[in-house]
């Protein structure tokens, strides 16, 4: 299973990754990761207009989008769109951080699963 990670580089800006979790096939009930400790979760709404300047996660965390598009920006200009069912390891924790706008005007609700 791919996700996107964000994370602050040695030039203090975030940076996008590519990462693989691996996964092992349990036979009849699928392919499962390994079991990740996790400390909450949090349920969110943001409206259409959302558009949050350059900020940090606040902790090391999973964000599972829901239900529409997010774009995110990172220090260096790259941007992208995450879709719904997409999962974002934001660790990000210091230097400039991102921006997180929504995409075409659409409200859009997310989990977030707290790893601090």
């Amino acid at each position: 299973m791919n996700i996107t990670r964000v994370y602050t580089g040695d030039d203090g800006e975030s940076h996008f990754e590519d990462i693989e979790v691996p996964l092992i096939d349990r036979g009849n009930i699928g392919w499962i990761s390994k079991l990740e400790s996790a400390t909450g979760i949090v349920f969110r709404e943001t409206d259409g207009d959302y558009d949050l300047a350059f900020h940090n996660a606040p902790r090391k965390q999973y964000v599972i989008n829901l239900d529409a598009p997010v774009e995110l920006e990172t220090g260096d200009g790259t941007k992208r769109v995450l879709e719904p069912g997409d999962v974002l390891l934001a660790e990000d924790l210091t230097g400039r951080g991102h921006i997180s706008r929504s995409v075409d005007g659409k409200p859009r609700r997310s989990i977030f699963v707290t790893l601090d």
